[in-house]
């Protein structure tokens, strides 16, 4: 793991077992280009892809129940370890998206996922397997990693705490259906957790999978991420951030499956040059933005 300099270096001891250094918040200079996760994710899914989303300002509409919805869960999730009312934080953030003209999947509607939501979260109280001792502090971490380029890579941590008395950093997950469990560490495959170990250190990692479905479910998903796993994906990394600054954006397009990744392409109206598929789906915001929660799967 590269070592991080003295400006980023601080050591948070004390905080549920941890005195490792992590990296900390710093200022980011006007030159400085910033990537995350989910830049390098979406560039190595298709890099014209790429270039829609962070370099001529093409979002999709936020209109999808689940990715808002998940939003809205996560602020309650850090309302309970705050001993706040987590179900009140619920309905008053997920209330904002009523009358948005929201895209639900399947049989969902508002009062269903917000159902839905209280019960995940009285189950998840009743569990009572997860502890975060200094919850103001330790939960939406920001750590920066500066990358061979001079640039910056960004990420944002769930928490940091303890997953049945063991200390780990903590991801959550609302989603409709089971994450898997088998064979046993399969979770340690993640990309994204290998990523938020390299940022951080940890070896320990947790999924905490909400799962929205007749009967809710929490799933704890535990994995360790390995020395060499965090120096392949610092490679992978370095490699793709060159390729970004080469400027290489060829499409990765398929309709046929498995390979079919256009066919739910967001973007797909602007590769077929579809006006009316474009307004329908995308709206265009310039400006920077990490597209932290693209990725985040609902």
């Amino acid at each position: 793991m590269e070592k991080a300099s003295q400006a980023e270096v601080q050591v948070f001891a004390g905080i549920d077992g941890f005195s490792a250094p992590l990296p900390e918040r710093k200022s980011l200079t006007e030159k400085e280009r910033i990537y995350s996760y989910t830049q390098i994710s979406q560039y190595l899914s298709c890099p014209r892809r790429y270039r829609h989303r962070y370099l001529d300002g093409w979002q999709e509409k936020d209109t999808r129940a689940p990715m808002l919805f998940g939003r809205a869960f996560e602020q309650a999730v850090a309302a309970l370890f705050c001993r706040e009312d987590p179900a009140a934080v619920l309905f008053e953030q997920w209330g904002v998206c009523k009358d948005m003209g929201l895209t639900y999947s399947g049989n969902d509607t508002w009062d269903r996922m917000l159902q839905q939501g209280i019960q995940l979260l009285e189950r998840f109280a009743q569990d009572g397997r997860v502890r975060i001792r200094r919850p103001r502090s330790t939960q939406q971490i920001q750590f920066n990693r500066t990358l061979a380029s001079g640039n910056n890579f960004v990420a944002y941590i769930d928490a940091i705490g303890e997953l049945d008395d063991t200390p780990c950093l903590l991801e959550w997950k609302t989603t409709s259906a089971r994450y898997p469990e088998e064979p046993a560490g399969i979770s340690a495959l993640d990309p994204q957790l290998v990523c938020y170990s390299w940022m951080t250190g940890i070896d320990e990692v947790a999924q905490v999978v909400f799962v929205r479905k007749r009967l809710v479910e929490v799933q704890y998903l535990r994995a360790a991420i390995s020395d060499e796993q965090r120096q392949e994906f610092a490679t992978l990394v370095e490699d793709t951030v060159r390729r970004i600054e080469s400027g290489l954006f060829l499409p990765h397009s398929g309709i046929r499956f498995p390979q079919n990744p256009c066919t739910t392409c967001p973007f797909i109206g602007l590769c077929l040059d579809r006006r009316d598929m474009v307004e329908a789906a995308l709206v265009r915001k310039p400006g920077v933005d990490l597209g932290l929660f693209d990725e985040l799967v609902y």
